[in-house]
């Protein structure tokens, strides 16, 4: 099995590496591999360093970001809940930063500030709206002990914020309504390099933090009972997660707008492959796999010179999967 592991790995770390050059690579614009690695350095003309410098190669790296966030995410959701169809937007954190979003869209119209500062202010509103939802789903944890309740109001507050969001749209203009649904599909390729600077190292926490509840992960398997009596604080390593699922799925819908269906399959994809239970080796596995696909669906995306929504092909690659679990009923915990 470790070796079988070890392949599965290195086959991976391949695959992510081919596929982030291929994202570099592909475009409208054909690049070829001597003049992409000299315009990394910046011995080339400036248009093929602008078009690398400024776009391809950070949307791969967000592409890569966003991957590896939403299957870690995804896979400590589905470990917490116990639940091999919960996602990392179960807690209403995709909802929030929605409500967030379009609350500032509004309510620029209604002030006649559109256009002002747009771009930073999407993200900043969906930044506050994740948090919102976050901060009341942390503040009924500390009173209630049944994870399956925190799950269900997750669930219940994210309804209600699509719910006002579904009337701040019936009473928005039809510019603003079109800036919040053309956000609602998601997109790599519109994080500005100063805005990767902000990203990149939310991410990383993020991740930092889902490696280091590894342990706790593997004994919350079995329920917080047990983790208990394996000297694990339930209530604490519970707080470590949620607040990791938060910084990473809030950042990546922050950013990128609400990608959806990566989080949920990610994690099956390991689990079938590896045939492990091991946080050890699905938490490496999650976060690499996601990076690779991300990488896949934004590379299949392209069309010619028409680059599709990000969760239309998102979605084509993870219903099949998540409709086999299903199907096939596995027994996953």
């Amino acid at each position: 099995m470790r070796a079988r592991n070890s392949i599965f790995f290195g086959l991976l770390a391949l695959l992510t590496a081919v596929l982030f050059v291929c994202d570099i690579l592909l475009g409208s614009t054909t690049i070829s591999p001597s003049e992409v690695w000299s315009a990394l350095w910046g011995n080339t003309d400036s248009d093929t360093a602008t078009i690398i410098q400024q776009f391809r190669l950070p949307k791969a790296i967000v592409a890569m970001l966003c991957g590896a966030a939403l299957g870690a995410s995804g896979l400590q959701m589905q470990t917490l809940f116990r639940n091999p169809l919960a996602g990392p937007y179960v807690l209403g954190v995709s909802s929030g930063a929605s409500l967030g979003v379009a609350v500032f869209l509004i309510g620029t119209q209604l002030l006649g500030l559109e256009g002002v500062a747009q771009e930073l202010g999407i993200v900043g509103a969906a930044w506050l709206g994740a948090a919102l939802i976050f901060a009341m789903i942390v503040s009924v944890s500390r009173h209630i002990k049944d994870i399956m309740v925190v799950l269900i109001l997750g669930v219940m507050f994210g309804s209600v914020a699509s719910a006002i969001v579904e009337i701040l749209q019936y009473f928005g203009s039809e510019s603003t309504v079109k800036s919040y649904v053309v956000w609602t599909m998601g997109s790599l390729g519109g994080v500005t390099l100063a805005q990767l600077k902000i990203m990149a190292p939310v991410v990383v926490s993020g991740l930092i933090i889902s490696i280091a509840c590894i342990k706790p992960l593997n004994a919350l398997m079995l329920g917080e009972n047990y983790a208990s009596t394996m000297g694990i604080n339930a209530r604490r390593s519970r707080g470590l997660i949620l607040v990791s699922t938060t910084l990473l799925a809030g950042t990546v819908t922050a950013f990128c707008g609400p990608i959806g269906f990566l989080g949920l399959a990610v994690p099956h994809i390991v689990r079938m492959a590896t045939g492990e239970a091991d946080h050890k080796v699905l938490m490496p596995g999650s976060i690499l796999c996601g990076a690779a696909v991300t990488l896949l669906c934004d590379i299949a995306s392209r069309i010619g010179d028409v680059t599709l929504p990000i969760n239309t092909v998102t979605a084509l690659i993870g219903i099949p999967i998540i409709i086999t679990v299903i199907v096939k009923g596995r027994n996953i915990f």
